[in-house]
């Protein structure tokens, strides 16, 4: 982790900000280099200070924290995003994970968790809110009822592998380098699970793999 981790924070609401301000400063090595009210402005101070770090408020009027992440990407702008959200809906946190997010935190316990997760994504890892991953979790049920075999039996040993990095929220870029196997190897491995688990979708798999994390070598 670098020394000192440059952060720009975007939130409409001036007394969320001062919050996240004064839990940074509390921490050594994090420094608030910008703030924005509005997603347009963030976008510009990402553009220009070029931070480590961003903590994006998803709701914000005008360009929401999603269109930041979109034109970030469109402009070929490298920067770790922490989605900052009131909401738990299932469907805002596949967008933010399918938009790269590394961080995905409930503003309910921002205050608590904002240096956690900040030092966690300066780190190469990923955080979610705990309390999210719990509402994320209660899937098993499902899965289980539809797949009671589920299926990992049958899984290899990379394959199950795999599947636990994906828990670990980890992007096919990241599971290839990992394990030292191409891309393409990592998106097959990911086809072969989805089919003996009986299921579809990315997400899916991600929230199977959440599920069963523990069952896991």
């Amino acid at each position: 982790m670098k020394t000192e981790i440059n952060i720009v924070i975007a939130d409409d609401h001036p007394i969320v900000r001062q919050g996240l301000v004064a839990s940074i400063a509390s921490s050594e090595g994090l420094r608030v280099v910008g703030e924005a009210g509005d997603g347009r402005a963030a976008l510009e101070l990402i553009r220009n200070l070029r931070p480590d770090l961003a903590l994006i408020d998803i709701g914000m009027p005008g360009l929401d924290g999603f269109g930041v992440a979109r034109k970030l990407i469109e402009d070929g702008i490298r920067v770790d995003l922490i989605f900052l959200t009131a909401h738990r809906e299932e469907a805002l946190f596949e967008e933010a994970m399918a938009l790269g997010a590394k961080g995905y935190v409930l503003k309910e316990s921002v205050a608590s968790e904002v240096v956690n997760a900040i030092k966690a994504v300066a780190a190469s890892q990923h955080y979610v809110s705990p309390a999210l991953t719990g509402y994320l979790l209660r899937g098993r049920q499902r899965y289980n009822t539809a797949n009671p075999e589920a299926g990992l039996k049958d899984l290899t040993g990379t394959e199950q592998r795999i599947l636990k990095l994906i828990a670990q929220y980890k992007t096919s870029k990241e599971i290839a380098s990992e394990l030292n196997i191409s891309y393409h190897t990592v998106v097959t491995h990911r086809r072969n699970i989805s089919e003996k688990l009986n299921i579809s979708g990315s997400h899916a798999l991600m929230k199977f793999a959440l599920a069963h994390e523990s069952e896991l070598p």
